[in-house]
């Protein structure tokens, strides 16, 4: 009778830790987001950092005030010095400095669109790689695949603006200027190139802040599709 109890004892503790078991696993099963989930989430979390990143950058002072400042390059610095004790130019570089970032800033409010079309081609494959990768992998991806096409888009819309509020205007005069100073190598910089690379790369810079809140910051994971998918990264880096 004892051994009966005893060995009814053991098989009744194998039947519950095997229910417990199957219990586990199958949770773990319904909480793993899928494939298609990941990708969404990750759309999704591309989606929430670009409208963040370039509404931010389209605000007045968005660039002009901030750490994403678009600073004269060297050449325009070197026809801004030279030209400061010329009659009509002596406020040359803070007025060019400041109608490039206005520039930047009205184009800003374009981008938002441009790169949401971007993510679209996002594979299963690509996705996983990017939730389990870097905390700017994302951003990195976004970059890696798009920024050709995103320059091409975006420097028409540059040039627009800075057309708009006088900056071609006020550089090709400055140019002018200086290249009538005796002895001088001409310039004939491409002022809309440089503001198109370099208001990019502090939109892909405002985008990679926004990636690592998401990463980091469950709070700011404001879907149930983003507690998901997120939930599997924090799994990976325990």
């Amino acid at each position: 009778m004892k051994k009966f109890a005893f060995f009814a004892l053991i098989a009744s503790f194998l039947t519950y830790s095997s229910c417990d078991v199957l219990q586990q696993v199958a949770t773990q099963a319904l909480s793993e987001p899928s494939l298609t989930e990941i990708t969404q989430g990750l759309k999704e979390a591309l989606k929430i950092g670009i409208g963040k990143g370039a509404d931010a950058l389209a605000q007045p002072d968005g660039y002009f005030k901030s750490a994403y400042k678009i600073l004269l390059p060297a050449d325009v610095r070197k026809v801004t010095d030279k030209l400061k004790n010329v009659p009509g130019f002596s406020n040359i570089e803070n007025e060019l400095l400041e109608k490039m970032n206005r520039g930047a800033e009205d184009a800003a409010k374009e981008a938002k669109p441009i790169f949401v079309s971007a993510i679209t081609g996002m594979t299963f494959s690509d996705a996983t790689n990017i939730l389990l990768g870097s905390d700017n992998a994302a951003t990195e991806y976004l970059n890696r695949t798009t920024n050709q096409q995103l320059y091409d888009k975006f420097n028409p819309k540059i040039v627009a603006s800075l057309d708009k509020i006088g900056a071609n205007n006020l550089w090709k005069k400055a140019a002018d200027a200086y290249n009538r100073i005796p002895l001088v190598t001409k310039i004939n910089s491409d002022l809309d190139d440089y503001v198109t690379k370099e208001a990019l790369k502090g939109l892909f810079t405002k985008i990679e802040e926004e990636e690592k809140n998401i990463r980091h910051n469950k709070v700011s994971r404001t879907s149930e599709l983003l507690k998901k998918v997120f939930a599997k990264q924090d799994a990976n880096r325990k």
